[in-house]
Formats: C-alpha cells, structure tokens, sequence
C-alpha cells in the first residue's frame, strides 16, 4: 500500500517534471518575440495547462494505460521502472537544452521494463506503431500547416504598414499561445493520468473497466501546471530564437499550427510530443523565407534526440526494472 503512494508521487514528480521540461515549448515563441516577459508567459502557459481538463476527453490517458503494454502484466516494480526511465532521461535532456519527448520517454520506459519483466509480446505493436509513427506526423503536420497559415497572413497583411502588422499580431499571439498551452496540457496530463489509473488497476484499487477518477485529472493537470510555472530555461533558447529568428505574426501561426496539431491528436487519443509539435511549426514558419533561415544544425542535433529517445528510454526502463525487483 504504502509503494502504491509513493509510486502515485512519483509520477506526480514526472508531471511536473513534465511541464518544466515542456514549459518552453508553449512559451518559447512568445518569449522570443517579446509579447511576453518569461515571467508572464509561464503564468499564461501554466493557466491553460489546468484548465485542459475542462475541455478535452481522456483518450490520451486510456491509450498510455491500456494501448502500449498489456495490463495484466502490469506491477508497481514495472511501473516504477518505467517513470524513472523517463525522469532521467527528461533531466538529462533538459540539463544538455535538448527539447526532447516526455511523451516518448515515458512509453520507452514502459516497453523496456515490460519486456524485461515478461518478454517481447507484453508489448502492444499496433499501439506502438501509431505512437511511433506519430514521431514523423505530428512535426510534418505541424510543419505544414504553419507553413500555410504564414504565406496566408503574408498575403493578407502584405499591404500592411510593418509597425500595424506587429501590433496586431503582438495581441493575437496571446490567443494563439494560449491555445497551444491548452493543447500541451491537454495531451501531456493525461499520459500521467494513464499510469497512475494502471497502477491502481495492478493492485486491484479500481475495477478494470473504471472511469478515472477526478482526483487523478485535477492531481496531474496541477502537476503539470506547477511545473510549467517553474519553467524550463534552458530551453527557451534552443525553442525561440536558434532554430530561426520569429517576428509576432511568425509566432502567431507557429503556435496556431502547433495548437491545431495538438487539439487532432488529443482527439484521436494519440500520445504526441508538444516538443516536436511546435518544432515542426517553427520550421515551417522559417521556411517561408527561405531555406536557410531554418538553423538546420540545431534542428539535426532535436532530431537526433528525437530519435534516441523511445530506444535510450527503453534500455533504461529495462535495466531500472531489475533494481526495482532486486530492491523491493
């Protein structure tokens, strides 16, 4: 009973974990146009990642608890495994200012410690594969549809003197960022809501076909949000200002796209990153320039721990499951 609570904890620590990692991601853009001080950006992002859970079924949290491994292998030690895979890695990738995936993170710990504890067919490939494929879709998404926006608005506003193009866009970007941390806190909560859900399922608290509780939603949506008001610094550099220079209508449509993105795939349930969400978007808006106004060597280093993310989480998740079952 008492490892059910601290497990509880510390997957609340991954949440908030979670948001300060991410907190960049919905509040890099508007930072680096300078609509916003850091400060009052946070405390927008931090608002709208609460208030998610208002707004958006739990799909997401369904897919994390029951669409990646089978549940009825599931044990505290498995899980426990898993959200300390992805609490290190998270750290790691935030203490090297890389925005990598929390989402991903996560269901690599879960593969690698189901496979340690019951083999390759714990694993559920169908649920996998969409997650995976998710990876390239949600960036190209986001990517493409910023792109669209930006040459719409370039045509709109094109006849428009530059100091009324910013005005406007300085206050419509409000809206946009708003809606991108409303996305973010929608999709990200609930991967937290998912494992807490199974593990109380694993030790027979809740019935398998159990609604989740409110106290699991709200605990994780102020997880997330306490995270995110605490911010993650080292990354607002990378997010804002490295991959390309943004005006306010730039970050407008960026975050617009990405928040599009986003509000698809809480929809559909999938688990996606906000970090290669909004990236996609900020390359597609800095595409309209032109090539080369994308830093493509930062974007290959986000790649690469893109990539390195699932496989590093899994061997990870795997080789905590051991220490978990050696220790409890």
């Amino acid at each position: 009973m008492s490892f059910l609570y601290v497990l509880i904890a510390l997957v609340l620590v991954f949440d908030f974990i979670n948001g300060f990692h991410d907190s960049a991601n919905s509040i890099a853009t508007v930072v680096s146009t300078k609509v916003l001080s850091p400060l009052s950006a946070v405390f927008l992002a931090a608002t709208f990642n609460f208030v998610a859970f208002l707004i958006f079924p739990l799909k997401v949290a369904t897919t994390i608890g029951k669409g990646v491994i089978n549940a009825d292998i599931v044990t505290l030690n498995l899980i426990g495994a898993a959200v300390v895979a992805a609490i290190i890695w998270n750290l790691l990738t935030w203490w090297w200012g890389l925005p990598s995936s929390s989402s991903h993170t996560l269901v690599g710990g879960l593969v690698g410690a189901a496979v340690s504890s019951s083999g390759f067919q714990s694993v559920i490939y169908s649920g996998l594969l969409k997650i995976g494929l998710f990876i390239v879709v949600a960036p190209m998404l986001g990517m493409i549809v910023a792109y669209i926006i930006s040459i719409v608005v370039i045509n709109l506003v094109k006849r428009h003197s530059p100091f009324g193009i910013d005005k406007h866009f300085r206050r419509l970007q409000l809206l946009s960022a708003s809606a991108f941390s409303l996305g973010h806190g929608g999709n990200d909560a609930q991967k937290s809501m998912g494992i807490i859900w199974v593990a109380l399922i694993a030790t027979g608290k809740v019935a398998k076909d159990a609604p989740i509780d409110l106290w699991i939603v709200l605990s994780c949506h102020a997880a997330i949000a306490l995270g995110t008001l605490f911010g993650g610094w080292r990354i607002v550099k990378t997010m804002g200002q490295r991959i390309t220079k943004l005006k306010p209508f730039e970050g407008f449509c960026a975050e617009t796209a990405g928040a599009m993105t986003l509000f698809l795939a809480t929809h559909f349930g999938i688990p996606v990153s906000t970090t290669h969400t909004i990236t996609g978007s900020i390359i597609g808006v800095g595409a309209t320039k032109r090539a080369s106004a994308v830093k493509w060597g930062v974007t290959t280093k986000i790649f690469w721990a893109w990539i390195l993310t699932i496989p590093v989480s899994a061997l990870i998740g795997s080789v905590m499951y051991f220490v978990f079952e050696a220790v409890f």
